[in-house]
């Protein structure tokens, strides 16, 4: 399978499944998408007369080109067999383990944004923090059930989880308590809206969190049309200078700033530039979730908007990388050398089967996106998992499960997209949310232009033509 595209004077071939990235002339382009529907003959006829007005362009030298583009075929590297068809049955009949937990420690907020997907944190349900004890359990269950897996990944949500600080700390101190006579090793996330940040807050997450989730929209007018308190006062000013402080002290630890974008802000790319310009340099923004009927929900008229933002958000960011001022952006982190493993390509993040979340009161569902939703418990963190018809439909939720996937150019890269995205889409986990997946094939447009920019145009000027590689 070949994905072929152009963009800001690259021309670019994707081969799936070797995962090779050709950067290619016009001539080369031509011939390779006429592969398999023309006979070489054929090709070099319809090529020389579309390059008739240019004589460097020769019938020889079509031929020529042709000959190397099937030198590539030959060596595996364009339009190469699907090497993974074969083992996704053998994925699902692996024995899992659980890896990580998402611990609700908090189905409350202090903020009051009309467009979060739980309900304000609650989750349409009650407000409830998690006591010690259940989260205690959660880390022994996580522990019981996660096999030789050394390291165990932990996130600390809500609502906002600083609302139950307390219980916070003591059970990360607990994990530290128990990894050497476990041998097991915890790696924290903690994700937060900043209001209760503080230097407290700061000195104990730059000890112990492997990453923080630092929750801002962008500009303050954009920020603060949703991220208000409960009497409708915007949060921007109150958390901007506390995310400052807290990314300048993390130094080389992991963090991310993640807006969230709306069909009120699809111009999101002022809003990640303006979050660079406070001098973040890790950021991530993802498009809201909401039904369709929702004044947030992002429009069929949205889509160009959305699609044509991801490419100038690239271009900058090129830009940016030239001129000494890079910055991360989440969706455009792409290892092309190494990838991710077979596993991952195929089965996506494990929700349900390696990945759960655990509410206050410590039943467990697939993931956060789940939780409140009867049909997907699980089980609880005492039982452990007793539903095991649905922990099996997890197990079979993997890329070539969703007819949708068959003939997508990306689906290895995005391994068939949300499940949870999926069912609220489509009713089923295996379905597909088409709109998120068009912003995903984008997305991954520009993540290989900007490494083939990168590459190639060392000068950091968009290009006119692009070389054969």
């Amino acid at each position: 399978m070949l994905h072929q595209y152009q963009m800001n004077g690259y021309s670019i071939v994707l081969d799936v499944y070797s995962g090779a990235v050709h950067v290619v002339d016009e001539v080369a382009y031509d011939v390779i998408a006429r592969l398999g529907k023309s006979s070489p003959d054929e090709i070099v006829a319809a090529l020389a007369e579309k390059y008739a007005d240019r004589p460097e362009v020769t019938p020889d030298e079509i031929r020529a080109c042709l000959d190397e583009v099937e030198a590539l075929r030959a060596a595996g590297q364009l339009d190469s067999p699907d090497p993974y068809a074969a083992a996704a049955d053998r994925f699902q009949r692996r024995p899992g383990v659980v890896k990580a937990l998402c611990l609700h420690v908090a189905h409350t907020c202090n903020l009051d944004c009309s467009y979060c997907f739980a309900s304000q944190g609650k989750y349409h349900g009650a407000r409830a923090l998690m006591s010690f004890d259940v989260g205690k359990q959660a880390l022994d269950f996580l522990v019981a059930k996660s096999g030789d897996r050394v390291n165990l990944e932990v996130d600390f949500f809500g609502g906002e989880p600083l609302m139950n600080w307390d219980v916070v700390k003591r059970l990360v101190a607990y994990a530290r308590s128990i990894e050497a006579e476990t041998h097991k090793k915890f790696r924290f996330t903690l994700t937060t809206n900043g209001v209760l940040v503080d230097d407290e807050v700061i000195d104990f997450a730059n000890r112990e969190m492997h990453n923080v989730v630092m929750s801002i929209d962008g500009r303050k007018f954009v920020h603060d049309r949703f991220r208000v308190d409960c009497a409708g006062n915007g949060s921007y000013d109150r958390v901007v200078p506390k995310f400052q402080k807290f990314a300048a002290a993390r130094g080389d630890r992991e963090y991310y700033v993640r807006g969230t974008y709306t069909h009120y802000n699809t111009d999101f790319t002022a809003d990640l530039l303006h979050l660079a310009d406070l001098g973040f340099d890790r950021l991530a923004m993802e498009p809201v979730v909401c039904p369709p009927g929702d004044p947030c929900a992002l429009t069929d008229d949205d889509l160009p908007v959305l699609l044509a933002q991801y490419e100038a958000l690239a271009t900058e960011m090129h830009a940016r990388e030239r001129a000494g001022r890079p910055f991360t952006f989440y969706h455009y982190m792409l290892d092309l050398a190494h990838g991710p493993c077979i596993y991952k390509r195929i089965a996506g993040c494990g929700a349900g089967t390696e990945y759960l979340a655990v509410t206050p009161t410590g039943d467990l569902y697939p993931c956060h996106q789940f939780v409140g939703e009867p049909r997907f418990r699980l089980g609880d963190v005492w039982q452990g998992v007793t539903d095991r018809a649905l922990t099996d439909e997890f197990a079979r939720c993997n890329v070539y499960a969703r007819p949708a996937c068959a003939d997508c150019w990306a689906r290895l890269y995005c391994s068939g997209g949300c499940a949870a995205n999926a069912y609220h889409a489509s009713g089923s986990i295996t379905g597909a949310y088409e709109y998120g997946c068009k912003l995903f094939r984008k997305r991954l447009e520009c993540a290989v232009w900007l490494q083939v920019a990168a590459r190639y145009a060392p000068d950091g000027a968009p290009r006119d033509s692009a070389e054969t590689t």
